[in-house]
């Protein structure tokens, strides 16, 4: 420090008393006491904080954000480009976020693996599987899905395996087998399934196949959206509400109900009146709708 010119003491000086008031490193508190200094003459061009990172940091940011980059992308340079690339990275959904769902149940190796390959070109999301219980222990999407189903499996057979889904309602199924009859058919259509191929199939009546599944499933899962909806409605009214609506949906005039129940006919205007806005009913026909999509039980 003696060594120094005046003029450099003082500047080192200066840079060390500004490092302590804001908890800088003392080349950060330069580059702080430079900008200040460029800002009081007028000049408004400060220049940018650059930050090094290391090769190995480099590289983890590459990685992380290679599936969000094409082949002929820049690569990862400074800290700025990557922490952004990274914030887009990190808000992009996954793809099996929304892409309807094709289960696949089948023995057979090689039937599996040409059905996922067909599927994720169809622009679907495949999930493949051995046996029937591999299947079913797979909570559902809350996305479209249904399901391509083989009648000989290891474990239980397909029908077994349609006579459980089927109560689920939001997985329609496909049948595709080599080993079926006339019977094993009408069966299967009258348990519900969309479809039943024969091996060796057209891809063309696969697919529309399952885009007709694919779309029972959006109605049914609508549906229980709706009904699920009615249920937080229905669930808010009071019991003595829950049953004026149950007695007004029956076909009960309102001095009927008033008998029912034993209250005054004024006062069953008034609970019928709350029951009609919080069910958010139009009319006493969409009230009864609405009872009907419950299937409460009066």
């Amino acid at each position: 420090m003696d060594n120094l010119s005046e003029p450099t003491r003082r500047n080192v000086l200066a840079n060390k008393a500004a490092a302590n008031s804001l908890g800088l490193a003392p080349k950060a508190a330069k580059r702080t006491a430079d900008a200040r200094s460029g800002a009081a003459q007028g000049n408004n061009a400060i220049p940018p904080l650059r930050i090094n990172l290391s090769e190995g940091t480099l590289v983890n940011l590459r990685r992380r954000l290679a599936a969000t980059r094409s082949p002929r992308g820049e690569a990862v340079n400074n800290f700025s480009q990557g922490m952004q690339l990274a914030k887009t990275a990190d808000a992009r959904p996954s793809m099996s976020q929304d892409k309807p769902v094709v289960f696949v149940v089948d023995d057979d190796r090689s039937v599996r693996e040409s059905l996922e390959s067909l599927i994720h070109s169809a622009g679907w999301c495949p999930k493949v599987f051995e046996c029937a219980l591999a299947f079913f222990s797979l909570p559902r999407p809350s996305v479209p899905n249904c399901l391509i189903l083989d009648v000989n499996l290891p474990d239980i057979s397909g029908l077994d395996l349609q006579s459980l889904v089927s109560v689920e309602r939001i997985t329609p199924i496909v049948f595709v087998t080599a080993f079926g009859d006339v019977a094993m058919t009408v069966k299967a259509m009258k348990a519900g399934a969309v479809e039943f191929l024969m091996k060796p199939f057209h891809t063309e009546v696969l697919l529309a196949a399952v885009e007709e599944a694919l779309e029972r499933s959006r109605t049914a899962l609508e549906f229980d959206l709706d009904v699920r909806a009615l249920q937080d409605r229905h669930e808010s009214l009071s019991c003595r509400e829950q049953e004026v609506m149950a007695l007004v949906v029956s076909g009960l005039l309102n001095k009927q109900v008033a008998f029912e129940l034993g209250i005054s006919e004024i006062t069953v205007k008034a609970h019928r009146g709350r029951v009609m806005r919080k069910m958010e009913a139009k009319s006493l026909p969409d009230l009864v709708n609405m009872d009907a999509r419950l299937g409460l039980a009066h």
